[in-house]
């Protein structure tokens, strides 16, 4: 009777586990991050008799935990490219609503400008009408200074974004490490039986941490989970703990960068490229492909607008007579030393239309001021005019200092109206034609166009007066200088090039176009002089106006291929295709995720029906085990009654 009445408690024993386990389960099945458990029963060794062995029972052998790494992988790797999407998407459709918008993008402020250089260019001598321009150009600067004050908010936000989460990273990290050590107890008490409770919540701060840095792990032979970043960068290691650090950047301090602080407390730089994935990876990437894209792209379009109008004012005369001076303030590229460089180069903008956008590491590679220049963006070298860029080393140099040139990344910040005073505003070209009288033929000088102002005075008169004689025997105008000496000529055949044609002025007016058209008879002449009475004069304010659609951007094989308008719409359409991008790569990994966690959770997510039915088969087990117990105890009692 004694074995049936001990079977009969194991069974008893085994069925109370599974209804303890079962209503564990039920408690838990909208617990994140639980995994279903559930009993492994065996055999009690049997007790050999003369007839065979007899049946001792069952014992509970494990509590099992539904788990599989595999299926976990999969849903670590969806998740963390997941978050980076979402706070990627979050953050690039603010650049997007702000460019692309009609009101306070900047292609109104860009239109309304040019339409005060329209307006001085109709009424040039009109005092309101250049004070429209003025107002219309400060009206635009500000528009640069707004848009790039939001791109600054923007990334303070950005900067203080992976502060925070670089210290929520190292909480998760110290939080992974002390569970570690607690599984490590718990398993050496319990027979090195798994601690499922605590390796579900250990499993769940993995994955919340997965959700802020992709993350690798490895568990270990004695239940700890080794946590890596990176290309194998170690975070967590039994219950070593490597916290991470977000300090001024080498090459920039004004950005953060992502490093690994070691025992002695000094923090080694990580590369950006390695920081994929979860939120953290996300602020980076959308830090260097949009925000940076934006804030450059937006100087890049300041410095060509300042050193194109500049470049034309500079050509014309204004009210006054004096040579124009610049309209817009001049800017300059920034060069900040990496790592306390001391022989700072000299950086100034060359061809405006080969400048990208881009960023730069100057290093030099002598001590007499050579130098290498590699693009950050590609990592590749180029050569400073092919970017658009002038670069001047001082005499002597250090092997091996750098600095980080930003062509274009504060110039929206810093572009300014250089002048107030209307009388300012060179509307007038500086040098005129005037049609000697008694000419006979129909030869014309239609338009005289000031390329170069070397050499003029920038007082009136800029220049001496010239005269232009045509001589039919060559078919040319021979150029006299004002004590009638001849300084050259220029060809020009009326048979041929009646209908108009430009030429260049021969030395020491080379910086001189006319434009010459119809049939002059020989010796007829015109005078090129200063234009002295220029004050209704609109040519410099014409050619200014030209400016709106002339391209003069983006140049690409050599050519420019934008105008100022073109080049703000194709930074729009960049951020616009790249927000789009994101959007849907960022719904296709929310679908992927969903699959994954769906997988895993078919395998380890509590199934209350299952569970329901589980209850009812235990309580079941459990009456049986106790009607065991019930007639072992009968027939005990009714051996005990024979011997009474």
């Amino acid at each position: 009777m004694a074995g049936m009445l001990s079977v009969g408690i194991t069974g008893l024993n085994a069925a109370q586990a599974g209804l303890t386990t079962t209503s564990h389960n039920i408690a838990n099945a909208s617990t994140p991050g639980y995994s279903r458990q559930s009993i492994i029963q065996g055999t009690q060794q049997g007790l050999y008799s003369g007839s065979g062995f007899l049946g001792q029972g069952t014992r509970i052998e494990n509590v099992r935990r539904s788990y599989d790494q595999y299926l976990e992988n999969q849903v670590l790797s969806a998740d963390t490219k997941r978050a980076a999407l979402q706070v990627y998407e979050n953050n690039i459709s603010q650049i997007d609503n702000l460019l692309a918008d009609p009101t306070v993008g900047f292609s109104p402020a860009l239109q309304t400008f040019f339409e005060g250089v329209q307006e001085v260019a109709a009424n040039p001598s009109s005092v309101p009408a250049r004070q429209s321009m003025i107002s219309s150009a400060q009206a635009m600067v500000a528009r640069f200074q707004y848009l790039d004050a939001r791109l600054s908010e923007m990334r303070d936000g950005t900067e203080a974004n992976i502060s925070s989460t670089v210290e929520t990273i190292n909480a998760y990290a110290n939080e992974i490490g002390e569970l570690n050590q607690r599984i490590v107890i718990a398993q050496a008490a319990g027979a090195g039986m798994p601690a499922n409770d605590l390796l579900d919540t250990r499993n769940n701060l993995v994955r919340e941490l997965n959700q802020l840095i992709r993350v690798t792990t490895v568990e270990e032979s004695d239940a700890t989970v080794s946590v890596f970043i990176g290309s194998g960068q170690p975070l967590v290691v039994n219950t070593q703990v490597t916290q991470l650090t977000a300090t001024p950047s080498n090459e920039d301090p004004t950005r953060l960068a992502i490093g690994l602080q070691m025992p002695t407390g000094a923090s080694i730089e990580m590369p950006e490229s390695l920081l994929s994935g979860g939120e953290l990876g996300g602020l980076l990437e959308f830090r260097r492909d949009a925000l940076d894209t934006a804030q450059n792209k937006m100087g890049l379009l300041a410095v060509g607008i300042t050193e194109a109008f500049n470049a034309q004012h500079r050509l014309g005369q204004d009210l006054d007579g004096n040579l124009g001076t610049d309209f817009f303030a001049q800017l300059s590229p920034s060069i900040k030393p990496v790592a306390g460089a001391t022989a700072t180069p000299t950086v100034a903008f060359g061809d405006i239309g080969k400048l990208t956008g881009g960023t730069y590491t100057l290093t030099y590679t002598n001590a007499t001021g050579a130098y290498s220049l590699i693009d950050r963006a590609t990592g590749t070298a180029v050569n400073a005019a092919d970017v658009g860029l002038t670069i001047t080393p001082p005499g002597a140099t250090v092997t091996g200092e750098s600095f980080l040139i930003e062509p274009t990344r504060f110039a929206a910040q810093d572009i300014r109206v250089a002048i107030g005073d209307t009388r300012l505003v060179a509307a007038a070209g500086p040098v005129r034609s005037v049609e000697r009288a008694g000419n006979l033929g129909s030869g014309s000088i239609d338009a005289v166009t000031v390329t170069d102002a070397t050499g003029f005075a920038s007082g009136n008169p800029h220049i001496p007066n010239y005269t232009l004689t045509f001589n039919s025997g060559s078919n040319a105008y021979d150029v006299f200088d004002n004590t009638n000496t001849l300084i050259g000529s220029v060809a020009y055949n009326p048979a041929t090039q009646s209908a108009g044609t430009t030429v260049t002025l021969p030395a020491p007016l080379g910086g001189i176009n006319l434009t010459l058209s119809g049939v002059p008879t020989n010796g007829d002449s015109f005078s090129l002089q200063s234009n002295t009475s220029g004050v209704a004069d609109n040519t410099n304010a014409v050619a200014l106006g030209a400016l709106q659609t002339t391209k003069l951007m983006l140049a690409a094989g050599g050519n420019p291929t934008a105008n100022f308008q073109s080049t703000y719409s194709n930074l729009v359409s960049e951020i616009g295709n790249k927000a789009n991008e994101i959007k849907v790569n960022k719904t296709a990994q929310e679908s992927l995720y969903a699959q994954a966690n769906a997988t895993r959770e078919s395998l380890s997510g509590v199934n209350l029906d299952e569970e329901a039915a589980n209850l009812i088969r235990y309580q079941q087990a459990y009456q049986a085990s106790a009607k065991v117990m019930s007639i072992a105890g009968s027939l005990f009692e009714e051996i005990l009654s024979i011997a009474r």
